[in-house]
């Protein structure tokens, strides 16, 4: 057997084995990550996340991750976390740098350094509802890389290609997924009237 293999923090060997038994069994390529909300306080909400399924079970993270969500007083809100259209920047500039590494790794390219820089244009028209001619999202969103490996510059380029080639996020925001919102009619309650 070979020894353990790893390239920029990912474990090469397992990598490849996953790669493998997805192959061979394409169910267990089917995950669901899961995330639950609950508001706080004006613009102030928390999102717990506990446990993800994949390879044909539930998974429990070693330990809840809270994140706490907010907006800035300019935009009515006390500050207490980064606004939810940071996050969703937050999301993309680390699914598609997770993205290189892996595929950097795979390649057996080492990485001295990976750093990005994100940000979005958003217009308040749309949000606060006074043009619909105006998109509520982002604009339009900007990534700029700087990556650093002993490897020529047309291979940092064709690298840097992989990331938003192969990031899931990245696949989300650029051609859009279904999302569906619906009302827990069994656990919400309304004042009696």
């Amino acid at each position: 057997m070979d020894a353990q293999k790893t390239i920029n923090g990912v474990r090469v060997n397992e990598l490849f084995g996953t790669i493998d038994a997805v192959k061979k069994a394409p169910v267990i390529a089917k995950f669901k990550f899961r995330a639950n909300n609950k508001w706080l306080d004006c613009g102030h909400n928390r999102t717990t996340i506990k446990d993800f399924y994949g390879t044909q079970q539930d998974h429990p993270h070693g330990k809840y991750f809270e994140l706490d969500a907010d907006e800035p007083p300019v935009l009515l809100g006390e500050d207490r976390g980064p606004n939810p259209v940071e996050y969703l920047l937050t999301a993309l500039a680390a699914c598609v740098t997770t993205s290189i590494v892996y595929h950097a790794a795979a390649k057996g390219i080492t990485l001295n350094a990976v750093e990005s820089r994100v940000e979005g244009d958003i217009d308040l028209h749309g949000f606060l509802g006074l043009r619909e001619d105006v998109r509520r999202g982002f604009q339009q969103i900007r990534m700029v890389f700087k990556i650093d490996a002993d490897v020529p510059e047309a291979e940092i380029e064709a690298l840097m290609n992989l990331g938003p080639t192969f990031s899931p996020v990245f696949d989300s925001i650029t051609k859009g997924v279904p999302v569906t919102v619906q009302l827990d009619k069994e656990s919400s309650s309304r004042a009696a009237a």
